[in-house]
């Protein structure tokens, strides 16, 4: 099987919603995870790189159970530097590292877009892998096509 990087992406997280518990608080384990878990909306935008260049800006709807899993649903927009738009959704999990304020992450992208010059997106879905550093608020995915 072979794999190829058809671009990265790096966000910063530019805003939380969160529905009555401190997301900064259980991500770094000074508070348990309430037993119904918790859910933070998560505003993020940065750069995308590779063979897709342009913005991605988008909301990652994050949840926390209670034992401890994150489940990622992110949906946003990319906008190209040539002004087109691809349609971005990722679901995915993270894992956070022991004694580390870093949150391994794996996703399964999709992207759909009309635009002919990047028609090639929609033929099958792309996974991604990186890490979320919760001591910067930063976010870094390397994107692949199977």
């Amino acid at each position: 099987m072979s794999y190829e990087k058809i671009f990265e992406y790096d966000l910063d997280i530019t805003g939380v919603t969160d529905y009555g518990a401190d997301m900064e608080a259980i991500l770094t384990g000074r508070e348990s995870v309430p037993l119904q878990g918790a859910q933070f909306d998560l505003s993020l935008a940065g750069p995308v790189k590779g063979r897709v260049t342009g913005t991605l800006r988008g909301v990652d709807y994050l949840r926390v159970r209670p034992d401890g899993r994150r489940e990622l649903e992110l949906r946003g927009t990319i906008e190209t530097d040539d002004g087109s738009r691809i349609a971005f959704s990722a679901e995915g999990v993270g894992s956070p590292r022991d004694g580390e304020p870093i949150v391994e992450l794996a996703v399964k992208i999709d992207l759909l877009t009309a635009v002919a010059a990047y028609s090639w997106v929609n033929a099958k879905p792309a996974w991604g892998s990186g890490y979320a550093n919760l001591a910067t608020n930063k976010i870094h995915i390397d994107v692949y096509l199977h």
